[in-house]
């Protein structure tokens, strides 16, 4: 009676322990994986053709340009780089003058904001040409008017030259 009790607690103990020891194991990391994978879908980007017929449809100017060492084909899409110059009109006070550029860099601002413009910047030095902005625009004359809202060209601070200008489509400055 007693080997068959020792025999039972035995028994008993061994289930125990080995529930408890695989209760306490960590998961390995094969099951892990598992348990964490989580599916995360990247948004889909259009396609090259697709985005060169939408470029054409609204109006711009695009070629492809394949990089011989590659083999890569990436859209080259004509944009429009206006200098932004000394103008004739440069006697306004200080006064004047700070209103102005607040309502330039305003003009500036609402450019990029709108999708026109895609990069603009003054120049180090103090020459004749003051900064430039690069317009995203089908046309040079819509480029040209839009520049000329300016209130820096409007008072003839500024005066503009716009210059077609050619750059890869998606390809940020590094």
């Amino acid at each position: 009676m007693l080997i068959i009790r020792l025999s039972f607690v035995l028994k008993t103990f061994c289930i125990s322990s080995l529930l408890l020891f695989s209760s306490c194991q960590q998961p390995t990391k094969k099951n892990t994986e598992k348990e964490t994978e989580v599916k995360v879908e990247e948004p889909k980007k259009p396609s090259t053709k697709a985005i060169k017929e939408k470029l054409q449809k609204e109006g711009f100017k695009t070629f492809d340009y394949v990089y011989e060492e590659s083999g890569d084909t990436v859209i080259m899409q004509q944009y429009f780089i206006a200098f932004l110059k000394s103008g004739p009109n440069r006697s306004q006070n200080k006064e004047e003058t700070d209103s102005l550029q607040k309502l330039h860099l305003q003009h500036l601002g609402r450019m990029y904001k709108e999708g026109y413009a895609d990069i603009s910047g003054p120049f180090g030095d103090d020459g004749d040409i003051r900064g430039i902005t690069i317009y995203n625009t089908p046309t040079q004359k819509m480029a040209d008017s839009l520049a000329n809202m300016d209130p820096m060209v409007k008072s003839g601070r500024l005066v503009i030259e716009i210059h077609p200008w050619w750059a890869a489509k998606g390809f940020p400055l590094r």
